[in-house]
Order: structure tokens, then C-alpha cells, then sequence
């Protein structure tokens, strides 16, 4: 029967190669000469820090702006408050999303259960797989899940017949 994967997945080159671009930008930057600020990749996590809370939020727009240009979903992102010392050193981190959470599978799931197509969903894991005994229902799911609206960048993977 033809199936394929609903996921939520960033790749990594992409964010490795954001990064190295807004740290190449950092040492270029004459408003950060001198400073003790850097932008640090761990896993799925880009760790900024600086002197002061308004370098550490230029810090952010600057690695924001490098992940959007990258065609990285703002959906997948996800930033916590800057940490300020007393000393008035900051940090800050942001997060990146993998995988689907099983409250919005469920949502994605009931979606797809209420466009009363002849398909059938289930949650494996991080993933959402769909399948169906034709193809066309399986083009509309697509579509109709791509038009809607929902709290995580979704993509769509191993369309097998």
C-alpha cells in the first residue's frame, strides 16, 4: 500500500554552516572588536554570549537572520530568556526543534482524520506515518496539510507505492 512520513526535521549541515556564517560576521563586526562575545553550536542548541544584555540580543538577530537565509523555519527555533549576571555578563540559548511532539501528532493526526479521506494514520515515534490504498488520497493529504497552519514546520518524506 503507498504511505509516506510526516516529519518535523531540520538538517544539521544547514545550521552548522548558519552558525559559522554569523561567527564570521562577528569578527568582522566593528561594534564587537575588542569584546568577549561568541556564538557556540552544541547539538541542537546555539549558545550566545557577551558583555551586556544588548550584545547578546544583536548576537540573536544575527544568528536569526543567518538561519532564516538558510531556509531554516522559524517554527523550529525556539528561544529562552538572556541569563544576566550580576556582573552584567549575558547569556542566551537557542533551541532547535527535532521531531514531532505527540500532542501535535495527535492534532496532525485529527487533521488528517477530519478531511475525510480514505487514509490511515499513525504516530511512530517523532514521525506520522500515513498510508492508503491510492495515491491521489495520499497527494491530498499533502496538500491539504500544507495549507494548514500548524506549530511545527512539517515536511514529508519516503512516499513509497
Amino acid at each position: 500500500m503507498p504511505s509516506f512520513d510526516i516529519v518535523s526535521q531540520v538538517n544539521s549541515m544547514e545550521i552548522e554552516n548558519a552558525v559559522n556564517i554569523a561567527n564570521k560576521e562577528l569578527a568582522n563586526r566593528f561594534d564587537f572588536k575588542g569584546s568577549k562575545a561568541e556564538i557556540v553550536l552544541d547539538k541542537n542548541e546555539i549558545k550566545l554570549s557577551a558583555e551586556d544584555a544588548f550584545k547578546v540580543k544583536t548576537l540573536c538577530d544575527i544568528v536569526l537572520g543567518k538561519l532564516t537565509k538558510r531556509n531554516i523555519s522559524m517554527k523550529c527555533i525556539e528561544q529562552k530568556d538572556p541569563d544576566i549576571s550580576p556582573l552584567g555578563h549575558a547569556r542566551q540559548v537557542i533551541k532547535i526543534k527535532q521531531g514531532i511532539e505527540s500532542a501535535i501528532a495527535k492534532q496532525v493526526t485529527g487533521f488528517i482524520r477530519d478531511t475525510k479521506l480514505k487514509v490511515t494514520t499513525q504516530i511512530q515515534g517523532e514521525e506520522v506515518r500515513v498510508t492508503g490504498k491510492n495515491r491521489d488520497d495520499l497527494q491530498a493529504v499533502i496538500a491539504a496539510v500544507r495549507a494548514h497552519d500548524f506549530p511545527v514546520a512539517l515536511q514529508f518524506q519516503n512516499f513509497r507505492d
